[in-house]
């Protein structure tokens, strides 16, 4: 990976390995979230795709997601600019805003627990969806964002 490419190139001129560098683990785009129809409002679940592993905070077939869950996003420039869910700690929307990564992340710390260790991985803290049905989702509500 070129050195500091984060601060010196924008996001769509990452090589695939330096875009995936960017990922700061935390695993919150992972979780299942809802459009309420009536008002656009973005409803978080601490509910996570079935593929999540909630003790590592990764995909745990990475390489055949979108084979698995055909409705896993694809996270792009574009959507990191226009996804507002995102969490504004991730290291695609900073990047995505011009904004500096966070000291603790991975790129900059070289802690690849920097997430954990700062409190907003979901390390722990999401469930599967395939243990919940999705008749309790509502149970599991988290966060409620409203339209922009």
């Amino acid at each position: 990976m070129r050195e500091r490419f984060w601060e010196r190139f924008p996001l769509e001129a990452l090589t695939p390995q330096e875009w995936e560098a960017v990922c700061d683990g935390c695993g919150q785009c992972c979780l299942v979230r809802l459009e309420d129809e009536e008002n656009q409002e973005i409803v978080t679940l601490s509910v996570a795709c079935r593929l999540f592993d909630t003790k590592d905070c990764r995909c745990s077939d990475y390489e055949h997601r979108f084979d698995k869950v055909p409705d896993c996003l694809q996270l792009t420039p574009e959507r990191a600019r226009a996804f507002h869910w995102l969490p504004e700690t991730c290291g695609y929307r900073r990047l995505a805003q011009s904004k500096p990564l966070p000291k603790w992340h991975p790129l900059r710390s070289g802690d690849l627990s920097g997430a954990r260790r700062a409190g907003i991985s979901m390390h722990g803290m999401a469930v599967s969806e395939a243990v919940v049905p999705e008749s309790d989702y509502e149970d599991y509500i988290i966060a409620v964002i409203p339209c922009q």
